[in-house]
């Protein structure tokens, strides 16, 4: 078995986890919550818990089912205070992970944004799509 790892997750890849349960964002989902440990900050929960709320998921999954989603996540996370700002995404609103990331000096970041993946790596910290962080055999 793998050593424990700290990650972090972006929101894309959470969206796809809780909204479609066969698809390989809810299998890597499942991997980290079961052998990693999944690190989170205030910023990035806001953002989760701002994207689960939105109306145009009802048709694939109830709110209350979202909300319950976005809980236990935060049930299984620690939380991690990032002090450093951190502006070398091209998309702004994803330097949030990056940060992160340093802050809690993650060994891999899981992303389904572009953004994101087209930085990878970042400050020597892998940046992987859910397909590759399944296929990788340090995780």
């Amino acid at each position: 078995m793998a050593l424990v790892r700290r990650v972090v997750l972006d929101t894309s890849t959470l969206v796809s986890a809780v909204l479609r349960p066969e698809s390989l964002p809810r299998q890597a989902f499942q991997r980290i919550l079961a052998r990693h440990e999944i690190c989170v900050s205030g910023e990035t929960l806001d953002e989760l818990d701002e994207v689960l709320s939105r109306r145009k998921f009802d048709r694939y999954l109830e709110g209350s089912e979202r909300t319950v989603f976005a809980e236990l996540y935060r049930q299984h996370s620690l939380l991690h205070q990032v002090t450093q700002a951190v502006s070398d995404c091209r998309d702004s609103k994803d330097n949030k992970f990056l940060a992160l990331a340093l802050a809690c000096a993650a060994d891999v970041i899981v992303a389904s944004d572009n953004d994101l993946l087209v930085m990878n790596p970042y400050r020597s910290i892998p940046i992987l799509t859910p397909a590759a962080f399944l296929d990788d055999q340090r995780f």
